[in-house]
């Protein structure tokens, strides 16, 4: 996992992101469409068009990283907008990582009683 500090804000980049792209050309999609500093230490979430794979840069002050992420099953959750970036938590990220409704997730089964 990464290690999200507090006060770094996650973003999702609406749309579909080509995913042949490497970090150099998504740090780019950052700073022109999206009208952000990649360097900043923000997270950008991007993802593909298949919906099954994920992409996150993150400039931790040293250098550029990029992570990737592919489910076997299923698609990770997105924001029905098509162009900009959409601002989530460092908990929503978990939840949309884990392949959760990051929008509203809901706990399988609660005990109503102890014992």
């Amino acid at each position: 996992m990464i290690p999200v500090a507090s006060g770094v804000r996650v973003w999702i980049a609406t749309g579909r992101t080509d995913m042949r792209r490497g970090m150099n050309t998504l740090a780019l999609q950052v700073q022109e469409a999206l009208k952000r500093d990649p360097h900043g230490g923000d997270l950008y979430v991007f993802r593909g068009k298949s919906g099954k794979l994920i992409k996150i840069l993150w400039y931790d002050g040293l250098g550029m990283s990029l992570y990737a992420k592919r489910l076997e099953r299923g698609r990770f959750v997105w924001p029905q907008a098509s162009d900009g970036a959409v601002v989530i938590t460092s908990a929503q990220l978990g939840y949309l990582l884990e392949g959760i409704d990051w929008r509203n997730p809901l706990h399988s089964w609660r005990p109503s009683a102890a014992g």
